[in-house]
């Protein structure tokens, strides 16, 4: 009985140690997985305290006392984004730190790492990583940490100056213009397409939307770089032409910018970098700031050929003449010496920053847009300029800004408008042509074309007595050279029988020589018919860089052209040909017309040669390849071209109604029948034929004797 109870009780016991080992097994489990999470917490309590130093709680309350936003009550408050930290007295700090928009940790919670119980691990992570970016931006802007949020109370509306050319936007978020609207001129893309929208949409040349803006780069006294753009700046409108951008900063210190737009059609505006006291701030030893700007250049034009060649960054050193990054290409360029002014060129609008005092140097950088990727945009420029900094005076530096047209009277005026010895040469801004040929444009076009839309307002009117004025310049090289052709064409039978009395190559040389004799005795020569034209030539290519550059096209129109200063598309083709383009041109093709009518005209005029029998074909080859050269171009190109060639066929007609060739004939004769002394150039020809034709003589029989 005894053994039998001790073997029950036996086996009792194995049976609750079994279940016990089971349970516990069962249990291990969750019991590690509580103990690594009680691990972790205690790890993380671990990592706040280490995250959070007594320095940066010293740290808080010093920067507070110092740079913090002085309150009514008399406390001081620091807000960065969630961040939100009030020095109550000298040394007490409090604050809340947002975890989200219902669940917030207070500044003594993080600092003394008693969380409450109900946030998440992840909640006091978010609270920890926020107050230690607070406190790693209040390190780094120091003075000016306050207003990398706007102030309580502040307006973040935007402020306006408008004249009657130009309206800007000033945004308090960097202080600067966010946008420049010019109130005389629109768009052409892409309202273009919808003609009800041209006259309503205004040309944007800079626009913050469109990743647009400047800044400077500051060192505070801890040596810190800060940028411009990351502050919240408090505008205040003084006057209708004046804004102002400032920053309050520690112990009465302020630092910002002052715009000022005169009244009237002005394009310039002026800008200073104001301060005072900010000897605290900003040390005296920065002597220049790191001056950025950056702006992605918008489309204004329905053709992006012209538009994308003639814009970029063009600059002047001081004392020299402009220059500019080939517009076809993406560059960069570093800027070694002093830059009087820098620019942001579109095809017929400018920003230009002219500083008080030049630059010291920078680098400039362009990227072209490819149409298929980014369509609304043609280049993406930036500059990073160094320019000097007076830290003592009220005005540290400043600019001149010109946003406007690449209007040749204006840019050339605006040397009166803003102060320096050296010349700005803007008017470098507008591509004239090479510059031995800017002066014909400059000197002559330019003044009669702007004498001309004084009193017509018909650009089409205007271009057509241009043309002819231009014809009646050059009307005593026209006829002289009609009249040489027709001295050659009296001589055509005396040259056919020259030719025929000395045929083949041996003849060669005599062959020429009796030409020449019958030239000189005529008084008739080729090369005067041809130095008339090449005289023509710089007037003609003058006009070709003249029309895609000229503002004042922008928009006129004219029988069926819209626009002037684009092509004047009457058809489009469901498909693009090759060197062609999709759309036609109208000018384009009555040029191409006319051309080959006066190539017809003027072949028939002209002797023709044996010894160059393809020069005809030639000839009528080159109107089809200007066809689909100038189909891109603007319209008012090629309605000017097919002005000249017809006014040229009509004076050709009226030249073979006035020269009467028997009597031309007759005094060729009379001439040949008078003696001449020969010139000094023939007389050195002449004997140089006879040199040549004795060492062909010598080759000649040193030949035959080897042939023996």
């Amino acid at each position: 009985m005894k053994n039998g109870s001790v073997q029950m009780l036996l086996i009792m016991f194995m049976v609750f140690f079994g279940m016990m080992l089971m349970t516990k097994g069962c249990q291990e489990p969750q019991t590690e997985g509580t103990d690594n999470q009680l691990q972790q917490e205690q790890n993380y309590s671990s990592n706040i305290i280490d995250s959070i130093r007594p320095a940066d709680v010293r740290y808080v309350a010093d920067f507070l006392r110092e740079a913090g936003t002085p309150n009514e009550n008399g406390s001081k408050t620091f807000n960065y984004k969630n961040v939100t930290l009030n020095l109550e007295s000298d040394t007490v700090v409090t604050g809340t730190i947002a975890v989200n928009d219902s669940v917030a940790v207070t500044y003594d919670q993080i600092v003394s790492n008693q969380f409450p119980v109900s946030l998440s691990l992840n909640q006091k992570s978010l609270a920890v990583s926020s107050l230690r970016e607070a406190i790693a931006k209040a390190r780094d802007f120091q003075g000016f940490a306050r207003h990398l949020v706007p102030a309580e109370g502040t307006d973040t509306a935007e402020v306006t100056l408008r004249n009657e050319a130009l309206s800007l936007k000033f945004n308090p978020k960097g202080g600067i213009i966010s946008e420049a609207t010019l109130l005389k001129y629109y768009t052409y893309f892409p309202e273009a397409t919808d003609p009800e929208k041209v006259d309503t949409a205004e040309v944007h040349v800079w626009r913050a939307t469109d990743n647009a803006h400047y800044e400077f780069t500051l060192r505070t006294a801890g040596q810190q770089e800060i940028s411009t753009r990351d502050l919240y700046f408090t505008p205040k409108q003084v006057s209708d032409s004046v804004v102002e951008m400032t920053l309050d900063l520690p112990s009465g210190a302020k630092w910002g910018y002052r715009y000022t737009l005169r009244s009237g059609e002005h394009y310039l505006v002026n800008m200073e970098v104001i301060q005072h006291n900010v000897g605290d701030i900003i040390p005296p030893s920065m002597n220049t700031a790191q001056f950025r700007w950056h702006q992605l250049m918008p489309r204004q034009e329905l053709g992006r050929t012209f538009e994308e060649r003639n814009s970029g960054i063009w600059y002047k050193y001081v004392g020299d003449s402009p220059e500019g990054i080939d517009g076809t290409k993406t560059d960069s360029e570093k800027l070694d010496h002093s830059v009087r002014w820098l620019a942001y060129k579109n095809q017929f609008f400018s920003t230009v920053m002219i500083p008080h005092k030049p630059f010291d140097g920078g680098a400039v950088a362009q990227a072209v847009q490819d149409a298929k990727i980014n369509p609304s945009f043609v280049k993406d420029m930036d500059a990073v300029m160094i320019m000097p900094y007076d830290n003592v005076s009220d005005v540290a530096c400043g600019f001149d800004i010109f946003i406007g047209p690449n209007l040749y009277p204006l840019l050339s005026s605006m040397d009166d408008h803003v102060a320096g010895d050296d010349d700005l040469d803007l008017t470098r801004l507008i591509p004239l042509g090479w510059n031995w040929l800017r002066w014909i444009n400059t000197i002559i076009i330019i003044p009669i074309f702007t004498f001309l839309s004084k009193f017509i307002t018909n650009y089409g009117i205007i271009i057509l007595i241009l043309t002819i004025i231009i014809k009646i310049l050059l009307f005593p090289f026209t006829y002289k050279s009609y009249q040489s052709q027709a001295k050659m064409r009296i001589l055509a039978p005396e040259i056919k029988a020259i030719n025929e009395k000395y045929p083949g190559q041996e003849n060669a040389m005599k062959r020429q020589q009796e030409t020449m004799a019958l030239y000189s005795r005529a008084g008739a020569s080729p090369m005067s018919g041809c130095l008339p034209m090449l005289l023509q030539m710089p007037i003609l290519i003058a006009m070709f860089s003249f029309f895609p550059s000229c503002i004042e096209l922008r928009g006129e129109s004219f029988l069926w052209a819209d626009n002037l200063a684009a092509p004047d598309v009457i058809f489009t083709l469901p498909f693009s040909i090759p060197f062609y383009g999709s759309h036609v041109s109208l000018f384009c093709l009555l040029m191409t017309a006319s051309n080959i009518l006066y190539t017809y005209i003027n072949m028939k005029s002209q002797p023709t040669s044996a010894d160059m029998p393809g020069m005809k074909w030639m000839m009528y080859l080159m109107p089809l390849m200007f066809l689909f050269f100038f189909n891109d171009y603007a319209s008012a190109l090629s309605y000017y071209y097919f002005l000249s060639l017809i006014l040229t066929v009509i004076q050709t007609w009226v030249f073979r109604r006035c020269i009467n060739e028997k009597k031309l004939r007759q005094k060729m004769m009379e001439n040949a029948a008078k003696p001449k002394k020969k010139s000094g150039f023939m007389a050195r020809l002449e004997e140089a034929q006879r040199r040549q034709q004795a060492m062909l003589r010598e080759q000649e029989k040193a030949n035959a004797k080897r042939r023996r």
